[in-house]
C-alpha cells in the first residue's frame, strides 16, 4: 500500500493540479500546506495577499471535504514539518509544485535532502504552475531566452502535459488538520478595501464569465483604462486557484483574436518564470546593468505611493492600486514609466510598493515587468520613452478612468481631466489637486541624458 503526501505550495486548487492528482491516485494520501516562517517573515508577506491566501486555503479545505479528504495545515519549518507528517502517516512519495524564485529552489533542494534521508521520494511537478515550465525551452548555448518574441513562437508549439483528472473522491489518511489561519495571523495590518476575494471557485466563476463574455472584446479593449476588458485573472494565477493550461486550453478552444492576444499574456507569464529561475539574482541587481545612478528623492516618491503627483493618470492608477490590490496592465507600465524614467528613482523602490499592495504580486512577474520599463531588464530598446499625457488621451480618451480614482477631477469634462494644470486659473481655482511635481519633458530630457544619449 502506497501513502502520498500533497504538499500544496502555490497550487490552492483542486482543478487541473498534477500534484494532488498524482497523490490521489496512490492508495491513500494526505493534503499538507506549511505556513513557513520563511515565507511569514519575509517582504512579500502582505496583508492584501495574506487575507486572500486565507480565503483560498478555506476554499481549498472546503473542497477537500466534499471529496472525503481534508487539508492540513502545519507551521513551522517547511522540511522540518514535511518531514513530520511524513513519518506520521509512513509517506512513500511527496509531491509538489515546481517554483522558480530564488526561495523556491532552495526550498526544494532542502526538501530532497530531508526526504532522501528517509528514504522518501519527492516528486516535483514543474508544470502545475506554468503552461510552459522554466528549462523547457531554451537556446542551445543559455539556460533561458531573454527575448521575448523567439521564446513565443518556440512556446506555442512547446509540447504541455495532459490535463490532469479532477479527483471525486480522495482515500485520505486521516490525521489531527490543525486550525485555518486568519488574515491577520498571516500578516497584520489592513487590507485594500476592494480586493478581490481568494478561492478556486471565485476564481473559476470569473474565469468562465469573462471567457464567455469578454474574450471577444479583449483585443481591442485590453488597453482601454477605463473599461477594464482585462480579465482580472493574475491573483488566482498567482495563488495557483487556477490553472493556467486550462485557462491556454479554454482561451483556445473559444478561438478568435481576443483568445490569441490573451494566450500571448501567458506565455509572458512563463517567459518571466523562466528567466528568474535562472536568474533569481534579479529580484535585487539589473539584469543588464545600464549604469544608472539612480535619484535619490524621498518626497518624490511619496508623492507617487500617495498618488499625489499632479499627473492625473498616475494617480488615478495608485490610487485604483491602494483601493483594490490590483492595477490595470497599461497604468502599471505608465506609473514604472513616470517613475523610473521621468523621476529617475531606482525601479526596486516601485517595485517594493506593488509589492506591499498587489495581491497578484509575482516575484516574478513583478521584478521582471519592473526591470523591462526601467530599461534593465529584458526590452531590447531600454532607452524608450513615453509621453504620458498622450498615452492617457489614447488610453482614457473621456478621462472616465481619472475621474473614477481622483474624484478631485470630477467636474472637468472629457479629457481636459488629464492636464488640469493648463486650463484657466478660474477653473483651477477649486481644485484640491497639486502641481504636477516634475516637468515631465525635462524630465525626458534628464533620463536621456543619464543614459547618455
Amino acid at each position: 500500500m502506497t501513502t502520498a503526501v500533497a504538499l500544496f505550495t502555490r497550487d490552492l486548487r483542486v482543478a487541473d493540479n498534477p500534484v494532488l492528482a498524482a497523490a490521489a491516485a496512490s492508495d491513500r494520501m494526505v493534503a499538507l500546506f506549511v505556513l513557513d516562517p520563511a515565507v511569514l517573515d519575509s517582504d512579500y508577506n502582505r496583508p492584501n495577499r495574506a487575507g486572500f491566501l486565507a480565503e483560498s486555503l478555506a476554499d481549498l479545505r472546503a473542497a477537500m471535504r466534499r471529496r472525503g479528504g481534508d487539508l492540513v495545515i502545519r507551521a513551522g519549518d517547511i522540511a522540518t514539518e514535511v518531514d513530520a507528517l511524513v513519518r506520521e502517516v509512513d509517506a512513500d512519495v511527496v509531491h509538489v509544485a515546481g517554483d522558480v524564485s530564488g526561495y523556491a529552489q532552495r526550498r526544494e533542494e532542502r526538501l530532497r535532502r530531508r526526504l532522501a534521508a528517509a528514504d522518501v521520494e519527492l516528486r516535483v511537478w514543474s508544470d502545475a504552475l506554468f503552461v510552459v515550465p522554466a528549462g523547457a525551452v531554451t537556446p542551445a548555448d543559455r539556460d533561458h531566452m531573454a527575448v521575448f518574441t523567439p521564446y513565443y513562437r518556440r512556446w506555442e508549439t512547446a509540447t504541455v502535459r495532459q490535463s490532469a483528472p479532477t479527483p471525486r473522491r480522495l482515500r485520505a489518511v486521516h490525521v489531527a488538520c490543525g486550525r485555518l489561519p486568519a488574515a491577520h495571523a498571516i500578516c497584520a495590518g489592513e487590507q485594500s478595501p476592494d480586493r478581490p476575494r481568494g478561492g478556486e471557485r471565485p476564481g473559476r466563476r470569473r474565469m468562465l464569465s469573462w471567457l464567455r463574455n469578454s474574450l471577444d472584446e479583449y483585443v481591442d479593449r485590453h488597453d482601454d483604462l477605463a473599461r477594464d476588458a482585462t480579465s482580472r485573472l493574475s491573483p488566482y494565477l498567482h495563488f495557483g486557484c487556477l490553472s493556467p493550461l486550462e485557462l491556454r486550453r479554454r482561451a483556445e478552444e473559444h478561438g478568435g483574436p481576443g483568445a490569441e492576444a490573451f494566450v500571448r499574456q501567458l506565455a509572458w507569464r512563463d517567459f518571466h518564470a523562466q528567466v528568474l529561475a535562472a536568474r533569481p539574482d534579479t529580484t535585487a541587481v539589473d539584469y543588464r546593468d545600464r549604469g544608472d545612478r539612480w535619484r535619490r528623492d524621498d518626497d518624490a516618491l511619496a508623492a507617487w505611493r500617495e498618488g499625489r503627483t499632479g499627473i492625473p493618470i498616475v494617480d488615478a492608477a495608485m490610487r485604483q492600486l491602494a483601493r483594490e490590490g490590483w492595477m490595470h496592465n497599461r497604468a502599471r507600465m505608465l506609473v514604472a514609466h513616470f517613475l523610473t524614467k521621468l523621476l529617475y528613482v531606482d525601479w526596486r523602490a516601485g517595485a517594493a510598493h506593488f509589492v506591499d499592495l498587489l495581491v497578484d504580486g509575482d516575484v516574478a512577474n513583478n521584478t521582471m515587468n519592473w526591470q523591462w520599463t526601467a530599461g534593465t531588464g529584458t526590452d531590447t530598446r531600454p532607452n524608450r520613452t513615453y509621453n504620458l499625457i498622450r498615452q492617457a488621451r489614447r488610453h482614457d480618451p473621456d478621462g472616465a478612468y481619472v475621474r473614477r480614482y481622483v474624484p478631485e477631477l470630477a467636474a472637468i469634462a472629457g479629457s481636459d481631466v488629464h492636464e488640469p494644470w493648463a486650463l484657466p486659473e478660474s477653473a483651477r481655482a477649486e481644485l484640491d489637486y497639486p502641481a504636477p511635481i516634475v516637468d515631465l519633458e525635462r524630465a525626458r530630457e534628464r533620463f536621456q541624458r543619464a543614459r547618455g544619449r
